[in-house]
């Protein structure tokens, strides 16, 4: 019965890791957002000022907390281009499949010994004029809590930066670190953007952190009191994933 059942794990194991499987999800994921977006009945705030900036701008940077990406690609017009810092491990490769439906372009920042090239990519991608998008809670956490790399690629390239959140009622909140809501269709829904924070060329590693903090409290606001109207329970901000196990095969494959 053992053999049976670690044969069984074993298969399912494989085919969950099998990249058709993991298309076919980011592809499920894709139109299920998208049935979302079209039978919600959605408020929105701040979004013309948002594709106001970006039209005087060129390229924005776009930042987005981990348990609130599933909608934010809805409200883009791709009316130009929007590529997206994605860690290619297997969540973020559903991840990928799902913003390239959309039309999203794909930066890859799987790891700590791809951060320098994903960096140049990202610089490279806002000195072309092409907007870029941010998990900065990702991809393992703490939820809601602003990484400083936004605010520094906003000042190497003078671009401004928005934060993105929203909320929809009857959602059910996943017991997961990212408290991810997972919204159901026919519903009211609510967007929020904040203001766009210019980051100075000249502005210090204290003032750039000040930058941040207001990004992160401005964010955390904004979701609460999306939250808060639609009746969901407050998600507090300082979570993380819990570690990966890894087998001593898997840990001598890295």
């Amino acid at each position: 019965m053992k053999t049976l059942l670690k044969k069984l794990k074993n298969f399912f194991k494989k085919v969950t890791n099998h990249p058709r499987f993991i298309d076919m999800l980011g592809i499920l994921i894709y139109y299920y957002s998208r049935w979302i977006g079209q039978t919600t009945r959605w408020g929105a705030f701040g979004l013309n000022q948002l594709y106001q900036t970006w039209h005087q701008d060129k390229a924005i940077i776009l930042v987005i907390w981990h348990g609130r990406a599933l909608m934010i690609p809805h409200f883009w017009n791709k009316q130009r281009p929007l590529n997206a810092l994605v860690s290619l491990h297997k969540d973020g490769r559903i991840v990928a499949k799902f913003l390239e439906k959309y039309g999203f372009g794909i930066i890859d920042g799987s790891s700590s010994a791809n951060a320098n090239a994903a960096a140049l990519s990202l610089l490279h991608s806002l000195r072309e004029d092409k907007a870029v998008a941010i998990i900065p809670d990702g991809p393992r956490g703490p939820r809601m809590k602003m990484s400083i790399s936004p605010l520094y690629f906003a000042r190497k390239s003078g671009k401004p930066v928005f934060g993105a959140t929203y909320s929809i009622e009857h959602s059910l909140v996943a017991k997961s670190w990212d408290a991810m809501i997972v919204p159901f269709p026919f519903c009211r829904g609510t967007l929020h953007i904040t203001k766009p924070y210019y980051i100075p060329a000249t502005a210090t590693d204290e003032e750039l952190e000040q930058y941040r903090q207001q990004l992160e409290n401005e964010m955390n606001s904004l979701t609460l009191k999306a939250d808060r109207v639609f009746g969901l329970p407050k998600i507090e901000p300082g979570v993380s994933a819990k570690p990966k196990k890894y087998s001593d095969t898997e840990e001598n494959k890295k």
